[in-house]
């Protein structure tokens, strides 16, 4: 079964891949067939001449009707006995042949003319003159046909030097023959070089002959017999003009603007060395077509990279060996522009699967995120999923720094793999990592509470010992998206102090209709329905009640009184704490005045969620109310818990500094619950440490806790903060407070949460009672 799907991926894949080679060779195909690729073929063509750059053979040389010949005879047209001096002493010189790169249809003086006739007469070399057709004029499309005049070319071959330049106005190829009064004619270097063609047919010029290595001659040397003995003997001599003022000069690849009479010495130095042949794109784009197979089956892009360069490499090695041992001129432009596009699509499709790989990785932790549990396959064999939520997360996040958070988190999902027998783990939240299991829940128990005792064993992270803790919540996977599930009840069973929870369909009612409180807090809040009421805290030293904790309740018109536990999560996870946050502290600044106005200064403590302090907003608005409320700064306190989760740890810092510069006192609620009290003591401006009730409450017992809560209290005097010790509900726990120094005491044995008014009477009435023992 698995060598049949193994086969069957391949065959697709190979099928995807014959297909896509298939539409792009068609594609360059009709491009090609519209000529766009020429630009491209005729810029490699150059190159290739840069690079196959050699010298003439010296077979053909070329007499220059040149500025010096021009300024010696001082006339134009010029007489044609000088033709003849020339001719003769070329046969003299024992030369192969001479061809004329000049216009003689057109009669000169009549001396002229018999004497170069008498001359090419009695030549033992064979002359060719110049043929050509031109159209009558620009707006007569016929066709003239040039011919030299009958006495010339009786004794003389007639040799086409029609030159059609391509339409960018390059001269990249010349014709084998052309016809001129109604007879075929070889064209000038067709006949120099000994070839045949057929007429019609063209053949491209090897630019890269270099035209500077052709030897050249001055016409009035050679008219003046100033030939080196013995250097013209079976040479092939073609005569024409090269200076300036006659014209005759045409553009060409490499070389920029050379003469007429140039183009044809290298078109007859091309043929001399073979006859070049066209070959179509067709050939090597079926070759391309083959090599894209290999691109398209590259696993990985520098393979793409290198499959590309390597099969481009070997196109042009092709073409410029075919040019060069068999005279063959392919046009290679489509075939690379194939191997580039197959290449393309390839490396494209090859990031876009990267892309989306690494979108199913975590960048912080190197493991596999949300996307990549979605995407992975269905096992029959899942039953259930599980999430391990880690505790007191921001309190790890403040201890790491670096990339250490990242290494911790892996360390720990190698350990639930080792321990749990689990396959690959997901982090799928900061928090939160996930992963499948096919036990029954029966066993699954056993194994978390393993799992979680296992986590006691301490991680080495950078020279620190790191202890976690871990919640699990499971869900069964038949549900809709049961890792969400899975999470939300490890959130539950940790609000609920359990180590584990198997989430319940049911529960999705209950969460509806929790977040049915959302949309019903605004109406709460203009009609009164959220109330706050104050514990009280004693002041050890007065004895009196001068500070307040404001603690926020709601009247629910359906469910009846509500606890904050019901709700205040709730607003945190949907970012709607904010407004009432802001709530309880203007009803709490207002009932400070009134109590002012009574003549009791009594401070009030408001609890801010560590959300907020990233919040630019609230930040502004709470100094905006605090400023305007018309009490001193120094009485109002904000409370930060000691395990909040900070999502940007400077930030919030900053946000707490400007509070504490408007006046307003830090106290840090719960101290020692979190992992990172000592951190949090020298990066937050405190004021005051709240001891949690957990150590507080049985210290005047327990001598574990007592030490803890008396060298906490010395800790923070020696800082210059006071401590507020929570949970006092006995009075030998209140007398152990005052025995150690401890500022103020709070709990149910000073008094429960109360109105404001209830409140104001029992801080008068204490205040009073403190007056007459002072004045006794």
């Amino acid at each position: 079964m698995i060598f049949a799907r193994f086969f069957s991926q391949q065959r697709d894949s190979h099928l995807t891949g014959g297909l896509m080679v298939t539409a792009l060779v068609m594609l360059v195909a009709v491009v090609a067939m519209t000529g766009v690729f020429r630009p491209a073929e005729d810029r490699l063509t150059e190159l290739s001449f840069n690079l196959l750059s050699r010298e003439a053979s010296g077979q053909v040389h070329v007499v220059e009707m040149d500025a010096a010949s021009i300024a010696a005879i001082q006339r134009w047209p010029w007489p044609r006995d000088h033709y003849a001096r020339a001719v003769t002493a070329l046969d003299a010189a024992g030369v192969r042949s001479i061809s004329f790169d000049v216009d003689f249809s057109g009669h000169g003086d009549a001396a002229g003319d018999r004497a170069f006739a008498l001359a090419i007469a009695n030549a033992h070399a064979p002359i060719a003159l110049p043929t050509f057709a031109q159209r009558a004029s620009s707006d007569d499309k016929r066709q003239l046909d040039s011919l030299p005049i009958p006495e010339l070319r009786e004794h003389a071959h007639l040799a086409s030097v029609s030159v059609a330049p391509d339409p960018d106005g390059m001269v990249r190829r010349l014709p084998f023959g052309t016809v001129t009064g109604a007879t075929a004619r070889p064209s000038l270097s067709t006949f120099v070089a000994g070839r045949s063609g057929a007429v019609g047919e063209h053949f491209p010029i090897d630019f890269a002959i270099d035209p500077a290595t052709i030897p050249r001659h001055s016409f009035v040397a050679i008219e003046n017999g100033m030939i080196p003995p013995g250097s013209l003997k079976g040479k092939d001599v073609i005569i024409g003009a090269s200076a300036i003022e006659i014209g005759d000069r045409y553009a060409v690849p490499r070389n920029g603007v050379i003469p007429g009479v140039v183009i044809q010495a290298l078109a007859a130095e091309t043929l001399a060395d073979g006859v070049p042949i066209y070959g179509s794109w067709r050939l090597p784009l079926l070759v391309a077509a083959v090599l894209s197979l290999a691109l398209l089956r590259a696993r990985r892009r520098r393979a793409v990279l290198v499959r590309t360069a390597v099969a481009m490499l070997g196109i042009v090695t092709v073409w410029l060996t075919a040019r060069l041992a068999a005279d063959l001129w392919f046009e290679v432009a489509p075939s690379l522009a194939l191997l580039i596009g197959a290449g393309a699509v390839r490396y494209g499709v090859l990031s876009h699967r990267f892309a989306a790989l690494r979108m199913q990785v975590d960048v912080e932790s190197g493991l596999p995120n949300r996307l990549a549990l979605d995407a992975r396959p269905h096992s029959p064999h899942d039953r259930f999923f599980i999430a391990a939520q880690i505790d007191d997360f921001a309190g790890l996040q403040l201890a790491l720094e670096g990339g250490s958070l990242g290494q911790l988190l892996r360390r720990i999902a190698e350990r639930l793999q080792v321990a749990g027998g689990s396959g690959k783990i997901y982090r799928t939240e900061d928090r939160t990592l996930v992963w499948s299991t096919s036990l029954p829940i029966d066993e699954i128990e056993a194994q978390l509470a393993g799992l979680r005792a296992l986590m006691r064993s301490p991680f080495e992270i950078d020279g620190r010992r790191l202890g976690v803790s871990l919640t699990f919540g499971v869900a069964d996977q038949r549900g809709i998206d049961p890792p969400i599930h899975a999470a939300h009840a490890a959130a539950v069973a940790k609000r609920t102090n359990k180590v584990w929870r198997l989430h319940d369909a049911d529960e999705g009612e209950a969460a509806s209709q929790q977040f049915s409180l959302l949309g019903e807090l605004e109406a709460a809040l203009h009609s009164g329905g959220i109330s706050v009421l104050y514990q009280p805290k004693l002041n050890l030293r007065t004895q009196t009640i001068d500070a307040v904790e404001a603690l926020v309740r709601w009247k629910h018109p359906d469910r009846g009184m509500l606890p904050p536990d019901c709700f205040i999560p709730l607003f945190e996870e949907a970012g709607r704490i904010d407004d009432l946050t802001l709530a309880v502290l203007a009803r709490s600044l207002t009932d400070m005045r009134i109590w002012q106005e009574r003549g009791l200064a009594i401070g009030a403590a408001v609890n801010i969620s560590a959300g907020l302090l990233t919040s630019d907003s609230f930040s502004a608005r709470a100094l905006a109310l605090v400023r305007n409320a018309g009490v001193p700064t120094q009485l109002v306190t904000f409370e930060v818990t000691e395990s909040a989760q900070f999502e940007d740890t400077e930030k919030a810092v900053a946000t707490l500094r400007r509070f504490k510069d408007a006046g307003i006192r830090i106290s840090m609620d719960d101290y020692g619950t979190g992992q990172s009290a000592l951190n949090y003591l020298k990066l937050l401006p405190l004021s005051e440490l709240k001891i949690d009730r957990m150590f507080v409450a049985n210290a005047h017992v327990d001598r574990g806790d007592a030490m803890l809560v008396r060298s906490t209290v010395q800790l923070a005097h020696e800082l210059g903060l006071k401590v507020v010790a929570e949970g006092i509900e006995e009075a030998g726990c209140l007398a152990f407070l005052e025995n150690i120094g401890c500022d103020y005491a709070q709990g149910y044995f000073i008094g429960r949460p109360m109105k404001a008014d209830d409140l104001a009477q029992k801080a008068a009435a204490l205040t009073a009672s403190a007056t007459i023992v002072c004045a006794a």
